[in-house]
């Protein structure tokens, strides 16, 4: 198995692991501020594990990208953190 595979696979299941804990620990809390903040924790742990996950895949096959898709790919993603920012 290809390393750079099984590193964005690995985050992703670190990624999911941590969404169920902080769900667990949320189903078990009972105030509201503190929900919002556990909450507001897992905004911040997404886009940072899709920019990980990304750099991984982009720097594996950069030698394939041209300039224009690698630009696309930059313009993707910053799109979706400015959403994920303005919400």
């Amino acid at each position: 198995m290809d390393k750079a595979i099984f590193g964005i696979a690995m985050l992703r299941v670190l990624s999911g692991t941590f969404e169920l804990i902080v769900a667990m620990i949320i189903l078990k809390m009972s105030d509201m501020s503190k929900v919002l903040v556990l909450n507001s924790s897992l905004a911040i742990v997404g886009p940072l594990i899709l920019l990980l996950t990304t750099t991984i895949g982009v720097y594996t096959i950069a030698e394939e990208l041209t300039y224009s898709k690698m630009l696309w790919i930059i313009i993707g993603i910053g799109c979706i953190l400015y959403g994920v920012k303005s919400t």
